[in-house]
């Protein structure tokens, strides 16, 4: 891998682009408590952001299959930069408003809705197929490490100025388009797509994940689950205080996630992927409430290490199995499906998060949000494609 350099620029630019981003994952709440003191509204502009890329998620699958990928990436990298460097600006001249925030949100929330895809489908271009695991590998831990890095540095910079964070987002967005100009990705996909209409081409994408049945157990545990994984954020930023160290609590999850990308190929081999899947979320709602023990204001950082080192797995299995099997002209499509099959109601968790926060208390929404993940476990439980289905590609019929 280390010989691909062309992979290897493509990961850098992306691996900037992620830590802005993380930076402003803490930024954002922060920014809007501090405004307004409003766990909800808080919540509500995160919960914007997530709606946006879901209702653009579909559409733009199709149009990343059909355009320049190269042009995609490019363009959207330019936008993001300077709607992070409007909010940057508007905070520094004390001029921010929360309309200003919520368009920030749905225009970032459009421009990722683009990206994603186009990023997933760029990568499988410029990867042998024999080196996907240890692309995959590679990209879980650039997630994890910017969210090692990123949470006590967007902790810092917030206290240091409410603009920083946003502005050095900015700049990262514009490091990750020179990477992917200097990365020559592909412009077009290998295997041309057939000529469609929209609505076509989102029924073909459709058409082909129902008939992976597996895939769809799978996505709907995780649809259900992601509500209450992401929801938990906001009541543990009010649970644990101040910007610093809610970014030093939050760093732990990148540590635990750096550990489990180094064991989430035993993980993907020990586990088939219905079980592993299933086996990750059991774990996560026997962990998650211990947050809420008063041990201290440095506690949830120990539950959140844990909880981090079951994350890269479950990911690494899905995507690759994914990039292995889905056609090439599909891939826009099919990242864009499974985006809204895994994260369709996830829109829906900050501000869950934020009004459970505001009406009963950090600790009961963190309880609360537990028990509901432990339900959803439970109904997945009891199907049997999770418990005994072999891993997708066995499912397959595929080596």
């Amino acid at each position: 891998m280390r010989r691909n350099i062309r992979f290897q620029l493509f990961w850098l630019g992306s691996a900037a682009s992620e830590l802005g981003s993380t930076l402003t994952w803490l930024s954002y709440p922060l920014l809007v408590l501090a405004l307004t003191g409003s766990p909800g509204q808080a919540g509500l502009i995160g919960a914007i952001e997530l709606a946006s890329g879901m209702v653009f998620a579909l559409p733009a699958g199709v149009l990343v299959d059909r355009w320049d990928r190269r042009r995609v990436l490019l363009g959207t990298d330019l936008v993001r930069a300077a709607t992070i460097a409007s909010v940057a600006l508007a905070a520094f001249t004390d001029g921010l408003t929360l309309a200003h925030l919520i368009a920030a949100s749905i225009v970032n929330g459009a421009a990722g809705a683009l990206f994603e895809p186009a990023h997933v489908a760029s990568l499988r271009a410029l990867v042998p197929r024999e080196q996907l695991p240890s692309a995959y590998a590679q990209e879980q831990t650039r997630k994890h490490a910017a969210g090692l890095a990123g949470p006590p540095l967007g902790g810092l910079l917030f206290s240091v100025g409410r603009a920083v964070p946003f502005l050095v987002d900015a700049v990262t967005y514009l490091v990750s388009f020179v990477c992917v100009a200097f990365a020559r990705v592909p412009r077009r996909p290998a295997e041309p797509a057939p000529r469609q209409s929209m609505f076509e081409g989102i029924a073909e994408s459709a058409r082909w994940m129902w008939d992976q049945r597996l895939l769809r157990a799978v996505c709907g545990l995780v649809l259900t689950a992601n509500l209450a994984v992401n929801a938990i954020m906001i009541p543990l930023i009010v649970l644990v205080g101040s910007p610093v160290q809610v970014g030093a609590v939050m760093a732990s999850l990148g540590i635990g996630g750096l550990l489990g990308a180094a064991i989430s190929g035993w993980l993907t081999r020990l586990l088939p992927t219905g079980r592993l899947m299933l086996t990750g979320c059991w774990f996560l709602a026997i962990v998650l409430p211990l947050m809420a023990l008063p041990l201290g204001t440095y506690w949830p950082a120990a539950i959140l290490f844990v909880a981090g080192l079951v994350a890269p797995a479950l990911n690494i299995a899905l995507a690759v199995e994914v990039a292995r099997t889905v056609p090439d002209h599909m891939q826009g499509r099919i990242q864009s499906l499974l985006n809204v099959a895994t994260m369709g109601i996830t829109p829906l968790a900050p501000l869950v998060g934020g009004v459970l926060t505001q009406y009963g208390g950090a600790v009961t929404a963190i309880i609360v949000l537990s028990c509901y993940l432990a339900v959803c476990c439970g109904i997945g439980t009891l199907s049997p494609t999770l418990r005994r289905t072999p891993a997708l590609s066995a499912a397959h019929g595929k080596p």
